[in-house]
């Protein structure tokens, strides 16, 4: 079938080279994207006015398709602030501290506690809750600083973060662009992320182990006194006892999500509105338990933290997302009926038309997502690349005929593994602070490992696409 391509192809095609080289370059996409739209919408209406109101539009319609993955997020980490706050989490997280006796053991057991724990409250929580309890008793054992931000960035910003099979706010994001189920993404991501996981990891733990042996590695006096204790500002409002009650609902309840959402076949937004609403029930109960009297307003105060980060996290990934909608079914929903002519959609047709000129397999079409996903993760987000990699994906499965979901999980843990926290030294700030380390070296311990990894499991996705 030959597609003909007209300006509005060649427009957003032409903004979508022009974000990657922003991106490359680590400058800020927000204005390009916007220009963008606005001349796509110029273009395709003849309108100037209309070119104006469909900046706007874009940006609704894209924190409608959002609203969801922004929530869940603003909340958990409203939950998660105030179980940090009491000293909740720190009991939750007492039990496996004493598992932890070499530096082996401190490795797999956080790295495999944060990867859980990222699971069900992201990672920026989840690195605070664990590098506050953790942390200390990982450096008695002889695991330094450096090491112990590294676990929480492999298995939290890295694992967790990449496949989000709880939350699912990325494969959302992704899934959405690529035109596919979450479910289905998911599905494909599943044998990625696994390997992903074990390569990275595995690499990462025996450079470490060589430079722990050769003295490379070391804990220093310093770390231990400046790290040893985390103050928690309510962590005197609740009785031991009604702590240790709390760390045993909490991870009860998440479990119970859990088992639900599997007997009840319950996944994306239905998932994460289960988790959600767990979470916000647990908000309510530990602040009721926590400020008495206050707690009406206490409640309303967490949950208006909570957005503030959403919405700070998010904003740069809304001008992102609004631009690369417009490349599928947001088009019509934001400007109008307005395409050529038997058009697909923008992404669609330009998949049709690089089908008919250019000799794709699935090869090319992972090397290419991890590339294009890795590129976009660039800019320390790991989040505003999404819509691209799903887009990309989308166009190369259309023009190969088949592995969309495979290829966009490749392009969604490019993304996230590059830009997430890993290898951008302004995205492991969280890390890198809470274990007081310098996020430069940072980058560098995780340099090796993640690009091992992703070189892997990019040729295991040629065999699967």
């Amino acid at each position: 079938m030959s597609i003909d391509l007209q300006a509005l192809h060649y427009i957003f095609l032409l903004f979508t080279l022009l974000i990657l080289i922003i991106m490359v370059k680590k400058r800020d996409t927000t204005l390009i994207c916007i220009l963008g739209i606005f001349i796509l919408g110029i273009v395709s209406t003849s309108s100037l006015y209309q070119g104006v109101m469909t900046v706007f539009n874009s940006f609704i319609f894209a924190i409608v398709e959002l609203i969801g993955t922004i929530l869940i997020i603003s909340i958990i980490v409203s939950m998660s602030t105030i179980l940090s706050e009491t000293g909740i989490s720190e009991i939750m997280i007492s039990p496996f501290s004493k598992f932890i006796k070499t530096p082996t053991l401190a490795y797999w057991i956080i790295g495999i506690l944060m990867m859980v724990i990222s699971w069900f409250f992201w990672p920026s929580p989840a690195v605070a809750l664990i590098g506050a309890v953790m942390l200390p008793v990982a450096m008695k054992v002889g695991l330094p600083a450096i090491s112990v931000a590294m676990i929480m960035n492999l298995f939290g910003h890295g694992i967790a973060l990449s496949g989000d099979f709880i939350i699912q706010g990325a494969p959302k994001i992704t899934a959405d662009a690529a035109g596919i189920g979450v479910g289905e993404l998911i599905s494909a991501s599943i044998p990625l992320v696994v390997v992903m996981g074990v390569v990275t990891t595995v690499t990462a733990f025996i450079i470490m182990k060589k430079d722990l042996k050769s003295g490379k590695l070391k804990v220093e006096e310093k770390e231990i006194e400046k790290n040893n204790i985390k103050e928690k500002k309510l962590k005197d409002k609740l009785s031991l006892r009604s702590k240790k009650i709390f760390a045993v609902i909490v991870p009860l309840l998440f479990a119970l999500d859990v088992i639900i959402m599997f007997t009840a076949g319950l996944r994306g937004g239905d998932a994460t509105a289960l988790v959600g609403g767990t979470a916000i029930f647990i908000l309510i109960m530990v602040s009721f338990k926590v400020h008495n009297g206050r707690a009406l307003e206490e409640v309303t105060q967490s949950i208006v933290a909570g957005l503030k980060f959403g919405f700070e996290i998010f904003g740069p990934v809304i001008p992102v997302a609004a631009f690369f909608y417009l490349g599928g079914e947001g088009f019509v929903g934001v400007i109008g009926d307005f395409l050529p002519k038997n058009s697909q959609g923008i992404v669609n047709d330009l998949g049709m038309a690089l089908a008919n000129i250019v000799p794709l397999n699935g090869a090319v079409g992972a090397v290419t997502l991890t590339t294009v996903g890795s590129i976009t993760g660039l800019d320390g987000s790991g989040f505003s690349g999404l819509s691209l990699a799903g887009s990309v994906a989308k166009l190369f499965g259309t023009a190969i005929g088949r592995g969309t979901a495979t290829l966009t999980a490749l392009g969604q843990l490019g993304a996230i593994w590059v830009g997430g926290g890993t290898l951008i030294p302004w995205a492991v700030i969280p890390a890198a602070a809470i274990c007081g380390v310098d996020p430069f070296e940072l980058t560098r311990r995780n340099f090796i490992p993640v690009m091992t990894g992703l070189i892997v499991t990019t040729i295991v996705g040629m065999f699967i696409v």
